[in-house]
């Protein structure tokens, strides 16, 4: 692997402290991310607000009738996502709790995994957290949740026989084929990014990477996902939330 060396990047390889990516962005990006006007992720705000106030099921209920303005509501939920759900006896992420209010308050259908209306609505609740820490727990019940993301972090796969740590950890900060590599935070997911034209979810970009190394991706929604997310939160705690972000 070809990895070149940047201005910064021992300053960066060797920090422990945790670095958004909107701090690697280009100029140009930051100011993409940074008007509402502007930022294209906020069409997936706008359509989620829609869809908190939408009735659905049998009941003609919606998530405002169960939670009220999600200003309130929503403020500091997407800051504790993954979370261990006792009903469930497992750690969730956002979007499958998204999707058991739904089932089960609601009586309406599951959203397919990544699709708009699933993205719609994660986007609006994790946008209310706008500015606020990332503050997951990982000790408990969501221990052993949180032990299987780190190892897998750190578990080198694929062909190129490459672990996340590799290319996040030890050369963030260096370039790769013209390109910044991150710390691989996901303070700002969803995201809205340039390679792909649309948003994406956290698992649409574990996919992603995943398929760079050549190694068979999980499904998206995976108990392997959700672990990894959950660890992935717990190593960028206390960066603002940002979502929509925009990345390219």
């Amino acid at each position: 692997m070809l990895v070149c060396a940047s201005s910064s990047a021992a300053e960066s390889a060797a920090s422990a402290l945790p670095r958004s990516g909107y701090s690697y962005l280009s100029e140009e990006t930051r100011r993409l991310q940074d008007d509402d006007f502007a930022n294209p992720g906020m069409l997936w705000v706008q359509k989620g607000e829609e869809l908190w106030t939408q009735s659905t099921g049998p009941a003609a209920q919606s998530c405002q009738s169960c939670h009220g303005q999600a200003r309130d509501s929503m403020r500091t939920v997407a800051t504790r996502y993954p979370l261990y759900s006792p009903p469930l006896g497992r750690v969730i992420n956002l979007e499958q709790q998204i999707n058991r209010c739904r089932v089960s308050r609601l009586n309406s259908s599951a959203l397919a995994y990544e699709s708009e209306d699933l993205l719609a609505l994660t986007a609006f609740i994790s946008h209310q957290a706008k500015g606020l820490p990332v503050n997951v727990s990982v000790d408990g019940p969501a221990a052993a949740s949180f032990a299987r993301g780190r190892a897998f972090f750190y578990r080198r796969r694929g062909q190129l026989n490459l672990a996340c740590a590799n290319c996040h950890e030890r050369y963030a900060g260096f370039r790769l084929h013209g390109e910044t590599i991150s710390q691989g935070q996901i303070n700002g997911f969803p995201i809205y990014r340039e390679l792909w034209q649309t948003m994406g979810s956290t698992h649409r970009m574990f996919v992603w990477c995943n398929e760079a190394v050549r190694a068979e991706p999980y499904p998206l929604g995976s108990q392997e996902y959700v672990d990894l997310e959950l660890f992935e939160r717990w190593r960028g705690r206390g960066l603002p939330i940002e979502t929509p972000a925009v990345r390219r």
